[in-house]
């Protein structure tokens, strides 16, 4: 089987061949040591030496050369326009204390994992919501790389892991609302906008 061995993150130049694609989803791409499929359906052991968050674009490195690409699923995201720079960042400001992934996109607009709390506090914070399913590639934390835990949720111990298409709850991909209980439901498979923009 084949086997990767380290993690390149998209912003370090390579020029490794690449040998395929894997698309996982936010929930699945925090892993040290798990057996995954790639997109044409070739298995390959992920053996890091650590846990890492692995983005859209970074590249896992193969023991006998060349790389496999990683790549962003579709998967059921909350795409927030607020009313200009000032309200953007205070709802990024709400979102981050809630310990919520959060995505910055090119155009200005902040994306989240799907979550209807969440949803619920955007709108009654004035934004306007979309629920989209788009690819979710959040930001890292400020020590990611630098030796900081961050979260440290670390999914791969010394064995193997199966891969599997469900939230299993080890992840962050919903807001962890300091002893706030909540079902999570991710059935906004369609666009659509709540609330009208307005700055508080």
């Amino acid at each position: 089987m084949r086997r990767a061995i380290e993690h390149i993150p998209v912003s370090q130049s390579d020029t490794s061949e690449v040998r395929g694609t894997v698309t996982l989803a936010f929930a699945d791409r925090h892993r040290r040591r798990i057996r995954l499929m790639d997109d044409a359906g070739e298995a390959f052991l992920l053996d890091l030496p650590h846990a890492v968050r692995l983005g859209d674009g970074d590249k896992l490195r193969l023991v006998d050369g060349g790389v496999i690409v990683v790549r962003a699923a579709a998967e059921d995201v909350l795409t927030i326009t607020c009313s200009g720079p000032i309200a953007t960042a205070k709802m990024a400001w709400h979102i981050g204390n809630r310990h919520t992934p959060l995505q910055v996109l090119k155009d200005g607009r902040i994306r989240i994992i799907d979550d209807h709390v969440m949803r619920d506090m955007v709108q009654g914070l004035g934004g306007v919501v979309f629920a989209e399913v788009a690819p979710f590639d959040p930001l890292n934390g400020a020590y990611h790389g630098l030796g900081g835990g961050g979260h440290g949720h670390s999914h791969g111990n010394d064995h193997f892991e199966e891969p599997h298409d469900h939230d299993h709850g080890h992840d962050h991909s919903h807001a962890h609302s300091h002893g706030d209980s909540h079902p999570h439901s991710h059935s906004h498979a369609h666009a659509h906008a709540i609330g009208e923009p307005h700055d508080h």
